[in-house]
């Protein structure tokens, strides 16, 4: 809504989330495949290097999704005699890796995900966005946030005031400290290093994924995942008003 997005720090803000995700949604995979018990996941194995070997294997498949399977598949679907077809084949591919994501053990949104950025990169990636942000917010989109409010507990919230406050500060710095500092070591000035910075203190829709499955994973206790949940809120609710002040200040200082 400022108009910052095709600036050099919007498009660094983009980048540096997009990479943020894959890691988050990587290291959490790791974390259920070895520490946690995956909900769903009725092919896990006991041995813990065979699982390893199949979810190493899994993402190196990926790359052959990107460069060949998505593209082959949306083909297909634009000479299916249907107005859909594209779309349809993308369904089908995000629903095929999610399943097999599950099968080696790893969560199914690392499937989804993955399958989203195949998608990105071919010709029907408008036309499959189109079409799937009316289905998005009209169906999965609530019921998910209605997932997230579900598993809340309210019971002893009170005495995590100060963990919640803690994890927010934590929250906040981690990403603005950090974030703005490797913009400055990227050749940023000041103010674009803030800028950098407060553009990804927001933790989003995934975040509170991670924070579900988590839980489901039963790799946090029910108190904790509602700390979690609203140190994630009130985190990107002071988002805008940091990336307002420090575009302001990048404005100003280019004038």
């Amino acid at each position: 809504e400022m108009n910052p997005l095709n600036s050099r720090e919007g498009t660094t803000i983009l980048g540096a989330a997009v990479v943020d995700d894959v890691l988050a949604v990587i290291i959490l995979s790791v974390l259920i495949s070895t520490t946690g018990t995956a909900v769903g996941t009725t092919a896990a194995s006991s041995n813990l290097l065979l699982t390893t070997l199949e979810q190493l294997v899994y993402f190196a498949a990926i790359y052959f999704v990107v460069r060949w399977l998505a593209p082959y598949m949306v083909q297909i679907g634009q000479r299916l005699m249907i107005p859909m077809g594209s779309t349809l084949m993308a369904i089908i591919l995000c629903f095929g890796m999610a399943y097999v994501a599950e099968l080696v053990g790893l969560s199914d949104v690392v499937g989804a995900f993955f399958a989203g950025i195949a998608i990105s990169q071919t010709s029907a990636k408008e036309t499959v966005d189109h079409h799937i942000e009316p289905v998005g917010y009209a169906l999965f989109i609530p019921v998910f946030f209605v997932s997230i409010g579900l598993n809340m507990s309210f019971t002893g919230l009170g005495k995590q005031l100060g963990f919640i406050a803690v994890l927010t500060v934590v929250a906040v710095l981690s990403k603005q400290l950090g974030a703005g500092a490797g913009a400055k070591l990227a050749g940023f000035t000041g103010a674009s290093s803030l800028a950098v910075g407060a553009g990804m203190v927001s933790r989003g829709e995934m975040a509170l994924i991670i924070a579900q499955i988590g839980y489901q994973a039963k790799l946090m206790s029910a108190s904790r995942y509602s700390a979690i949940v609203a140190a994630i809120i009130l985190a990107t609710l002071l988002a805008p008003f940091l990336l307002r002040w420090t575009m302001d200040r990048v404005r100003k200082t280019a004038e």
